[in-house]
């Protein structure tokens, strides 16, 4: 595997699942505070209350990262952190607590690439509609704004987003995730106004003439039809459309697709004039997390149906499928580039096992493994694939799963807090080491 010499190598995280102290110097309530208390929501009632304690053990996670080998660690801010009720006064403690962890980045050699929005919205807004208001997205520019004032001299690299198609359809089209909403149309709202936001971001970032770079993380999933008949061909167009184009379209196009009327019907009544100037300005990247494939048919009904996996599963069930990597770098490069791009997540969850003090998880290590070969023919066939960040650095919270669902390189013992890097880890830090020595 040959990579680029300036290459960024990381691992990523997000603020409600690891950090805790949910409680602590002025931090505001969140959507996934609320969630997670209402029963039945969460598996076993878990919340993230105090997850991996983060917020106070975050020297230790940068030594971690550090011992590892990466040279940069996405992490996302809390906005209720920041502004505990979404907007007004700046909570200056929450603010400082992501200076310091920038710092201690920076004194250990370690790039940060900072998230402003991974699902962790501010209750007080949530309960003015969330992102079925529309001046959710003003409020997040505000927030926007006031972070990249502050820490735009020692972040260069930052990401709006993290998968507003999880924020819209699973907060708000199905309910599953915070705040538990459920309604088609409120999902195509919920979503407008997402990419609103990011447009709006956007638009603050380049006023202020700071020298990073500013993108977007979009979750992707190549669609394959079940056989090459023209019903199943249509049917991956569908579901494309629905996973991938609603967001790359507007983003790159500056319109949604226009082969989705029935979306399109929707969602008209929200969208003012501007509106797509906002959301499709100038990107420096594009974020892709990839976790697996989708493989459709037809249903008969104009519709289409997702088959059960073809492959090996992860513990999240989601088939193992490197191939879907490669397909999905090319085919963005091809139809929406020339843009660079990052994989600001990839990774797998598997039911780790702590024996003797080790965790042997060679599950996790083939996966990486052939996925970072998927990532080189990537590059090999001229996409300009910029980085890689591994998700996850720590085993944590996982959303709906509460913590049955392990995801990190580092194994967390979350009633005593250790960490233990898995096998995994080790191997990412071998890894990480060749290939400084050959590629460098």
């Amino acid at each position: 595997m040959k990579f680029p010499q300036d290459f960024k190598w990381g691992v990523a995280t997000a603020s409600y699942q690891i950090e805790g102290a949910v409680h602590e110097d002025g931090r505001g309530e969140s959507i996934w505070d609320r969630f997670s208390r209402t029963p039945g929501k969460v598996l076993h009632g878990h919340t993230g209350d105090v997850a991996c304690n983060h917020y106070h053990l975050y020297r230790e996670d940068v030594a971690l990262m550090k011992e590892l080998g990466v040279n940069s660690y996405r992490f996302s801010i809390a906005w209720p952190r920041i502004y505990p009720t979404g907007k007004g006064q700046v909570n200056q403690r929450g603010l400082d607590f992501y200076k310091r962890l920038v710092e201690e980045l920076l004194n250990s050699g370690i790039e940060p690439a900072a998230t402003l929005y991974h699902w962790d919205l501010p209750q007080a807004l949530e309960d003015q509609g969330g992102w079925l208001n529309r001046d959710t997205a003003r409020y997040f520019q505000d927030y926007a704004q006031t972070m990249f004032e502050q820490l735009g001299d020692a972040v260069k690299l930052w990401i709006t987003l993290n998968e507003p198609w999880c924020s819209a359809y699973l907060g708000y089209g199905n309910g599953v995730h915070a705040p538990g909403k459920s309604d088609p149309n409120w999902y195509l709202y919920a979503a407008h106004h997402l990419l609103l936001a990011h447009g709006l971001a956007l638009q603050a970032f380049t006023s202020l003439n700071l020298p990073g770079e500013i993108g977007i993380t979009l979750n992707l999933s190549p669609q394959y039809p079940a056989s090459d008949s023209p019903q199943d061909r249509e049917a991956a167009r569908k579901a494309d459309g629905f996973q991938n184009r609603w967001y790359l379209d507007p983003l790159f196009n500056g319109f949604y697709p226009q082969d989705m009327p029935e979306f399109l019907s929707v969602v008209a009544a929200k969208i003012q004039p501007g509106d797509f100037d906002l959301i499709s300005g100038d990107l420096d990247f594009l974020g892709i997390n990839y976790y697996s494939r989708g493989v459709v048919k037809a249903d008969g009904r104009g519709g289409y149906q997702a088959l059960p996996p073809a492959g090996p599963v992860t513990h999240m069930g989601w088939e193992v499928y490197p191939r879907g990597l490669y397909d999905l770098l090319l085919r963005l490069h091809e139809d929406y580039g020339p843009i660079p791009l990052y994989i600001t997540e990839n990774g797998a969850a598997y039911p780790d096992v702590l024996e003797q003090g080790r965790v042997h998880d060679p599950e996790r290590t083939a996966y990486l493994e052939q996925h970072f070969a998927q990532a080189a023919r990537a590059i090999e066939a001229g996409v300009p694939l910029k980085g890689y960040y591994v998700w996850s650095l720590l085993d944590n919270f996982e959303w709906a799963f509460g913590y049955e669902r392990r995801f990190g390189i580092v194994y967390v013992d979350f009633e005593t807090q250790e960490r233990i890097v898995k096998d995994s880890g080790r191997w990412y830090q071998s890894f990480l080491k060749c290939n400084s020595k050959c590629n460098g």
